[in-house]
């Protein structure tokens, strides 16, 4: 019997995360969306336009008998920098900052204390906000899956790629085997 759980997170631009998401052992799906921002049911246009709030993030399922919330949220920490204030790379705005968007007091507690771990070992310079899960949409289609559908894509092979790679490189053991 499979223990379901899923956990909203954000790290610049989703399609990186989802990417490295859907070649984990143990995460059963990951979907693109946009979260905690103040307009309901916003595009993919008016997100990166930066009014909206929204957040550009990945919900992450996963079967906490294969993975666990900590494993899931190591992996986040290695494969963007949690460092810089709304942006990751040259993806600059607010759509773009790091958060973990949480929906109970467990994925909270656990968080916090990953969360604190991190910062200790940045010297307290970890900008990642930690909120409950708000206002979520699904990103629109051609936003799913983007990075399986279309690799050779510029930002595909100069940014996702080499995220790609380095999880694959740290996190061998967590590597789906089909991968």
């Amino acid at each position: 019997m499979s223990n379901i759980q899923s956990i909203t997170l954000g790290g610049g631009c989703f399609w990186c995360l989802e990417a490295v998401y859907e070649l984990v052992d143990g995460v059963t799906a990951v979907e693109s969306g946009y979260s905690n921002g103040h307009v309901m049911n916003p595009s993919y246009a008016q997100v990166c336009g930066g009014d909206t709030g929204h957040v550009e993030v990945v919900k992450v399922s996963y079967d906490a008998e294969r993975i666990t919330l900590r494993e899931v949220l190591e992996i986040f920490f290695h494969i963007h920098d949690p460092t810089t204030l709304n942006r990751q790379g040259n993806d600059i705005g607010t759509q773009y900052r790091s958060g973990i968007y949480f929906t109970d007091a467990e994925q909270e507690r656990v968080a916090r204390e990953v969360l604190a771990e991190v910062n200790a070992a940045q010297q307290g310079k970890v900008v990642t906000e930690l909120k409950a899960l708000a206002n979520y949409t699904k990103a629109e289609a051609y936003h799913q899956h983007y990075y399986a559908r279309n690799p050779g894509q510029g930002y595909c092979v100069f940014v996702v790629a080499p995220k790609v790679e380095k999880f694959k490189k740290t996190f061998k053991a967590r590597v789906r085997a089909a991968a």
